[in-house]
C-alpha cells in the first residue's frame, strides 16, 4: 500500500529540515512517498530525489505557488500545489517558464516593502508604535534566502520580543502594514494548459480551523475560498488538499464531497516544517491518495507520447 505525504517543506524554503534529511525522516517513520513541495522555490528537489534514490522512497517533485489577492472581500494570499514528474523536472524549458512565473511572488524587494510598511506603522515612530525599535531586512533575511512570513514571525518573536498576538496584528491579513506575496493567477493559465502538472489547491479550511493553527491568522476562511473557487477550477487545480492537520473531521467531509462534486482527486499532507509544530504525518493519515498517483502516472504517459 502507497503511504505518501504530499506537502513538505525543506531548508531550501522555510522549513528546517534539508531534503535530505526530510526524505529519511519520512522513510524512517514508514512513508513510501513524499512530495516535495517548497514555498515558491524547486531549489531542494534535486538532493531530495537523489536521496529518495539511495533510501528507496518515490520522491515526487514539486512546488507550492503562492498567489495574490486583493479584493473587496479579501486582501491575502492562497497555494496551489503543483506536482509533476522527474522527466518533466529534468526539462529544461519547462523549468526555465515555472521558476520565471514564480519569482515575481518573492524576493528581495517584497521583503524591503513589507519592512518598511511594518516601521511606517508599527515602529517607534511610527501611527501605531509597537516596535521599541525599527525591524531591519537583515534580522529577516539571516534566517533563510527564500523569505516567508514565518520568518518575519521568527525574527519579531525571537528579535524584538513580540507576543504571539503582537505579531499577529503586525503582519496578518488585516494588518494595515500587510503587503500579500504571491503572483496574480493569470500567469497561471497558460501554463497549467501547456504542461503535464496536477495542480492542486492546497489547504482550502485551515483558515476556519476552531483551534491553534498556523495559518488562521492569515488564511481566509472557508468561505471565502470557496467564493473563489470557480476561479480555481477555471485556471485548471485538478486536485483538493483534503487531509491536513488544520482541518477538522466536519472539513474532511465537507471538502471530499467538495471533491466529489467537482471530480477532483483527493490529496493530503502535513505541511511538515520542522519536528515539534509542524512535523510529518504518520502514515495513514495523509490520507487515500491512489487516485492522485493514478493521475500522476497518467500525466507522466502523456509526456511520453508527446516525445
Amino acid at each position: 500500500m502507497t503511504t505518501a505525504d504530499l506537502h513538505i517543506h525543506t531548508t531550501c524554503s522555510d522549513g528546517e529540515f534539508t531534503p535530505s534529511e526530510i526524505v529519511h525522516a519520512a522513510k524512517n517513520i514508514g512513508f513510501n512517498t513524499i512530495a516535495v513541495t517548497d514555498h515558491d522555490t524547486v531549489a531542494g528537489i534535486e538532493e531530495a530525489l537523489r536521496a529518495g534514490r539511495d533510501a528507496g522512497i518515490e520522491v515526487i517533485p514539486g512546488i507550492e505557488i503562492t498567489m495574490r489577492f486583493r479584493r473587496d472581500y479579501f486582501t491575502g494570499s492562497l497555494h496551489v500545489l503543483v506536482y509533476f514528474s522527474v522527466e518533466l523536472f529534468h526539462d529544461k524549458t519547462f523549468m526555465t517558464e515555472l521558476e520565471g512565473i514564480v519569482s515575481g511572488g518573492r524576493g528581495p524587494a517584497l521583503v524591503e516593502e513589507r519592512v518598511r510598511c511594518i516601521n511606517d506603522e508599527f515602529g517607534p515612530a511610527g501611527r501605531t508604535p509597537l516596535l521599541t525599535r525599527n525591524l531591519t531586512v537583515e534580522e529577516i533575511s539571516a534566517y533563510a534566502d527564500n523569505i516567508s512570513r514565518r520568518h518575519f514571525a521568527k525574527a519579531l518573536s525571537e528579535r524584538h520580543g513580540l507576543s504571539k498576538e503582537e505579531i499577529s496584528l503586525l503582519i496578518g491579513n488585516s494588518s494595515p502594514a500587510y503587503v500579500p506575496s504571491g503572483i496574480d493567477m493569470e500567469l497561471l493559465r497558460d501554463f497549467f494548459r501547456k504542461y503535464p502538472v496536477i495542480p492542486v489547491l492546497a489547504h482550502p479550511a485551515a483558515g476556519s480551523f476552531p483551534g491553534e493553527g498556523h495559518y488562521k491568522e492569515v488564511l481566509p476562511p472557508l468561505s471565502t475560498v470557496e467564493r473563489i473557487l470557480p476561479e480555481f477550477l477555471n485556471l485548471g487545480i485538478r486536485g483538493l488538499e483534503v487531509f491536513y492537520p488544520g482541518h477538522t473531521q466536519e472539513h474532511v467531509e465537507y471538502l471530499l464531497e467538495l471533491a466529489r462534486k467537482h471530480s477532483l482527486v483527493v490529496t493530503g499532507g502535513s505541511d511538515c516544517h520542522d519536528d515539534t509544530l509542524r512535523p510529518l504525518l504518520q502514515p495513514g493519515t495523509a490520507g487515500n491518495v491512489s487516485a492522485f498517483l493514478m493521475l500522476l502516472a497518467e500525466q507522466d504517459n502523456k509526456l511520453k507520447e508527446s516525445d
